[in-house]
């Protein structure tokens, strides 16, 4: 044995030979060693639980016991009877060495434990929040040390902490001297980024939470998370209420642009949502509102200029200069959240243009930046946001989608809720069609099945449509074929159209043909802006489509690829990755080295800007037929039998070869409206 015994920490393998009676939380922080403590070693917290090593461990040459270290304190006795400290641990604050050690700190007791995101690719993150409580005990004033209370607190954290303060919030000066008296002079600070004080509390107080939001154009979703443990405690969404001011972003512009004061409308019920929304995920959770410091915030530009009280209007129009694309952090009093004092607002950065927060959060959830594979990533939205790259590079563009995926534009369609059909199966020899409806896991042909549905969501529309395609109701151009109509009665003809007829009940829910114009339309958009970036970069072909967004994470990827949406892809790569945005928000929230990767990321990623691109409208009309007019699916035909292209053969407006070039036209002229 050393004359100094000599302490290894595992599982980081640091080591160091320490004098006898040296605290072993010191040793810790001398060494680095990742090693949680909220209350400065006073024994309060128990958040610095070790476990010892007993025997002897030849790797390091030494013997490690439990009777190396110092009996077990009050402290220590007090927390075991409260069952908070376990049988075979200490805290690591309130023990001195008194031997050779080997230290084992368990996962719990890390300052950056790793939160597992649970998904095929499921990686780990560091927990790593910018607040943090830390209790300190200061002297009480004497008439012999004129230190003021703040010199003395500041001296506290200084010794407690190793913090050197470079900042005090105001509101923290002014209940100071109140607060160290009802503490007895101990207190808890919040600090943030380890330098600024925002916020103080009358003794020992170890709570601390924040929250992460995805401001979208039709929810706004909210999670409520512990920033010490990672965990997250309640969960909430609702419709934006901006919804009331145009369905989508363009039409929310217009109305900014046509009324006075329509943006700062718009602000405000966005801000009351999320002060609702705070307060919903408070109650759920039962804490304290006060206790949350922080809040990440993602959006696309037109919600992020809106939530911040940024004139949208310049997004209506080229170049769609934004005010700002930096990452913006503010009090959340500054856009009227009203929570703690001292509550921050971290406003995750912009890409570009029609690139927002919310792709950016979409970026730090999936990392594309990190892989080999050439991966495609689409949020789909009323705009959808596509990135495309791999470690070498990353590209991002936006395409007018429009509502219609949601259920807009659509004669039964309507947003997901109970009672809404969302899948879809036509007979291939009867073409009788059945679906599921949200709420029942029965098809509508199994027996029990009694409800009534009431409408068509974008599930729903999307496995109709592509259902129908591969059963010969639907041509290659998207018409509905009205010479089918001899073989079922679900083909019936509107004026000069045909309709299929999903469901003939108390409500008759049909698909007309400018459903399927409008569903062309969106996903004639949606491809041709993944295809320009692929030009972009050079390449024919990608190894991995992942779907984003509330939409994204209920479509069947394989009949998404029938109609075409996206890309031919090995069905085995494409997959969903759920409100990849929220989780953005969330990993920002918990964790700033992330925060400083994301920034640095989003500044190397280059915008290609559809709007003035003119291979876009080449793809665009390409992209109308489905799955596509000229490019190849041969991943999707090993799952799927795609029938022979047919177009059909009418002559009403809506068929015929020359319906078809004013359908080209039509669809041109929309898209660039939309644009």
């Amino acid at each position: 044995m050393s004359e100094d015994p000599l302490v290894v920490f595992t599982p980081s393998g640091r080591r160091g030979n320490f004098p006898r009676g040296t605290q072993l939380l010191q040793a810790a922080r001398e060494l680095g060693v990742d090693l949680d403590s909220v209350c400065g070693g006073r024994g309060i917290c128990t958040r610095c639980q070790v476990r010892i090593g007993d025997g002897e461990f030849a790797k390091h040459g030494i013997s490690s016991s439990n009777d190396h270290l110092t009996p077990l304190t009050d402290a220590e006795s007090r927390q075991r009877e409260s069952v908070l400290l376990k049988e075979n641990r200490r805290l690591s604050c309130q023990v001195r060495i008194g031997g050779d050690l080997v230290v084992d700190v368990p996962e719990e007791s890390q300052v950056h434990r790793q939160i597992v995101r649970k998904r095929a690719d499921a990686r780990a993150v560091d927990v790593d929040p910018v607040v943090r409580p830390m209790y300190v005990e200061i002297p009480e004033p004497d008439m012999h040390d004129p230190a003021s209370h703040l010199r003395r607190l500041e001296k506290a954290l200084k010794e407690t902490w190793d913090v050197t303060v470079a900042g005090v919030d105001a509101h923290v000066l002014r209940k100071l001297h109140k607060t160290l008296e009802d503490g007895g002079y101990k207190a808890t600070v919040m600090v943030r980024r380890g330098k600024r004080l925002i916020d103080i509390r009358p003794g020992f107080h170890d709570k601390v939470y924040g929250l992460a939001v995805d401001v979208g154009s039709t929810t706004i979703a909210m999670h409520l998370c512990d920033l010490l443990t990672g965990e997250v405690l309640a969960s909430a969404g609702r419709m934006n209420p901006q919804i009331r001011f145009g369905e989508d972003l363009m039409s929310r512009v217009s109305y900014a642009m046509m009324n006075e004061g329509g943006a700062e409308a718009m602000t405000k019920v966005v801000r009351e949502a999320l002060n609702e929304l705070a307060q919903e995920t408070a109650t759920e959770a039962a804490i304290d509102p006060n206790d949350i410091m922080e809040i990440t915030i993602a959006g696309n530009p037109v919600m992020h200029h809106l939530v911040l009280g940024l004139d949208p209007t310049p997004l209506g129009f080229a170049p769609f200069a934004l005010a700002t694309d930096d990452a913006t952090i503010m009090l959340a009093s500054d856009i009227d959240v009203h929570l703690n004092t001292g509550t921050r607002i971290y406003v995750l950065p912009c890409i570009a243009g029609h690139v927002g927060a919310d792709a950016a959060g979409v970026v730090l959830c999936e990392m594309p930046y990190k892989n080999d594979e050439m991966t495609l990533i689409v949020d789909v939205g009323t705009n959808a946001e596509i990135i495309l790259g791999n470690k070498d590079g990353l590209l991002a563009a936006s395409s007018p989608t429009g509502p219609a995926f949601e259920g807009a534009q659509i004669s039964s369609g309507q947003r997901a809720a109970p009672g809404a059909i969302e899948r879809v199966e036509i007979d291939r020899e009867t073409l009788e069609p059945r679906f599921k409806v949200i709420g029942d896991d029965r098809w509508s042909s199994e027996e029990g099945f009694d409800i009534e549905p009431t409408g068509i969501c974008g599930s729903g529309i999307i496995e109709v449509l592509a259902e129908m395609y591969l059963t010969g109701l639907l041509a290659t151009d998207g018409v509905i074929d009205g010479s089918m109509a001899a073989q079922t009665p679900r083909i019936i003809q509107q004026d000069r159209t045909y309709a299929f007829v999903l469901h003939d009940g108390s409500r008759l829910i049909i698909v007309t043909q400018n459903d399927i114009r409008q569903i062309q339309l969106a996903k004639g958009a949606l491809y041709a802006g993944a295809r320009l970036l692929m030009d972009h970069m050079g390449i024919d072909t990608v190894e991995r489509i992942t779907l984003a967004g509330a939409f994204g994470s209920h479509i069947d990827t394989k009949f998404a690829m029938i109609l075409g949406m996206i890309p031919d892809c090995d069905l085995a790569k494409v997959g969903s990755a759920g409100n990849a945005a929220g989780t953005g928000a969330r990993l920002a929230l918990l964790s700033s080295k992330l925060r400083r990767e994301l920034e640095e990321q989003v500044r190397r990623i280059e915008k290609i800007e559809t709007a003035v691109e003119p291979k876009f409208q080449e793809h665009f009309i390409d992209a109308m037929a489905i799955p596509h007019k000229t490019a190849s699916y041969p991943n999707l035909t090993k799952v799927v039998t795609l029938p022979e292209p047919k177009f059909a053969q009418t002559d009403d407006a809506a068929g015929g070869s020359g319906g078809r070039r004013r359908r080209r036209r039509e669809g041109r002229g929309k898209s660039e409206a939309a644009e």
